[in-house]
């Protein structure tokens, strides 16, 4: 009967710790969700461009990307865009890589 009662109290206490340790580690999951939801907000983003945008928001590693190092990136993807926009198929695709690796 001893034993039975030492081993419950140490499955609530691990079952304690474990519950916890679960919480502290969605807080940051939580708040990057957040501030990737406000930036695609402020940006004005929906449909497929706000799912591509969240997707690569969430998989960053660290705090959300922050909003200097995003909006230089779409400047060089609207100028690349701009520039392949009367290709086809696989030059198109060529300038679009050799435009976004300069």
């Amino acid at each position: 009967m001893k034993k039975f009662l030492m081993l419950t109290a140490l499955c609530l206490s691990m079952a304690s710790c474990l519950t916890a340790h679960a919480e502290a580690d969605k807080a940051p999951k939580e708040s990057k969700m957040g501030q990737c939801h406000k930036t695609a907000k402020a940006k004005n983003l929906v449909g497929d461009e706000r799912k591509a945008f969240m997707k690569e928001c969430l998989s960053a590693k660290g705090p959300a990307t922050e909003p200097a190092k995003t909006s230089s990136q779409e400047d060089a993807m609207n100028a690349c865009k701009a520039e392949a926009q009367k290709l086809k198929g696989n030059a198109r695709q060529e300038k679009m890589r050799a435009c976004l690796k300069s």
